[in-house]
C-alpha cells in the first residue's frame, strides 16, 4: 500500500495501521457479500421470494412497499449505528450481520421478480455490478484524488432520491429506467466515496463500518442495474 495516499501529517507506523485496516474492511465486505449470496439463494430456493414478489404485486397497497422500504431504513439505521460507534469489535459485527439480513430480505421480493421476467437478470446484474465497482475501485486506489469531497453531494443527491421514491409510490408515477440509470450512477459515486475514505481517513478500527457502507453502496447498484435489466426484458416481450 503506499503510503502516499495518507495525509502529510500522518504519525509514522500509521500507513501500516491503514494498510491492515483496509485488509481487515475488505475481508468483512467479502464475508458480507458471501452471507448475502447465501441468504438469497436460500429465500429463493424455499419460494420466499416468489410469495414475497406475489403479495406485493397483488396488494395493490401503495403504501406497502412503503412500509417496507421504512422498516428497512429504520434496520439499517440501527445497523450503522452499532458498526459506526460500538467500541466492541463483536458489536460491530452484529451491525454488519443485521445489514446484510436487512438487505437480504428487502431483496427478497426483487429477486423473485426476476425469476418470473427474466430469470438470467439476476447473474447478469451481479456481473455487470462486480465489473463497475471493480473499475471504480481501481480508480479510487490508483488515483491521488480524495473522493471525501462527494460526501455533501451524495447526501443531497440520496435526499432528492429518496422523496422522488416517495412521491412515485404515492402518487403512482413510474420511476422508469432512466431513473435507475440514475441511480446507478449515484450509486456508482457512493461507491468511489466509500473507498476513498477507507483508503484515507475512515476510523481505523471500524472495519465493519466501513463495509457496512461500501456493502451498502454496491447492494444499491446492484438493485438499479437488476431493475434495468427487468424493465429491458419486460419491454421486450
Amino acid at each position: 500500500m503506499n503510503p502516499n495516499v495518507l495525509t502529510p501529517s500522518t504519525p509514522e507506523g500509521a500507513p501500516f495501521e491503514r494498510r491492515d485496516f483496509i485488509v481487515a474492511t475488505y475481508k468483512h465486505l467479502g464475508v458480507a457479500m458471501l452471507a448475502f449470496v447465501v441468504l438469497s439463494a436460500v429465500l429463493m430456493a424455499t419460494g420466499f421470494s416468489g410469495t414475497a414478489a406475489k403479495m406485493l404485486l397483488a396488494s395493490g397497497n401503495k403504501f406497502l412497499w412503503l412500509g417496507v422500504m421504512g422498516a428497512f431504513m429504520l434496520v439499517g439505521w440501527l445497523a450503522s449505528y452499532m458498526a459506526d460507534n460500538a467500541e466492541s469489535p463483536q458489536t460491530q459485527l452484529m451491525g454488519l450481520g443485521l445489514y446484510v439480513l436487512a438487505e437480504g430480505l428487502i431483496f427478497a421480493p426483487m429477486f423473485g421478480i426476476a425469476q418470473i421476467v427474466a430469470p438470467g437478470a439476476i447473474g447478469a446484474a451481479a456481473f455487470i455490478t462486480l465489473l463497475l465497482v471493480g473499475a471504480l475501485t481501481w480508480t479510487a486506489f490508483t488515483t491521488k484524488t480524495n473522493f471525501s469531497f462527494l460526501g455533501g453531494i451524495l447526501k443531497v443527491g440520496g435526499l432528492v432520491a429518496l422523496g422522488t421514491i416517495i412521491a412515485g409510490a404515492i402518487f403512482g408515477f413510474k420511476l422508469g429506467i432512466w431513473f435507475s440509470g440514475i441511480m446507478v450512477l449515484f450509486a456508482g459515486a457512493c461507491v468511489l466515496y466509500d473507498t476513498s475514505r477507507i483508503i484515507h481517513d475512515y476510523p481505523a478500527d471500524r472495519p465493519a463500518g466501513a463495509a457496512l457502507h461500501l456493502f451498502a453502496s454496491i447492494a444499491l447498484m446492484l438493485w438499479y442495474v437488476l431493475r434495468i435489466l427487468i424493465s429491458l426484458a419486460g419491454s421486450d416481450d
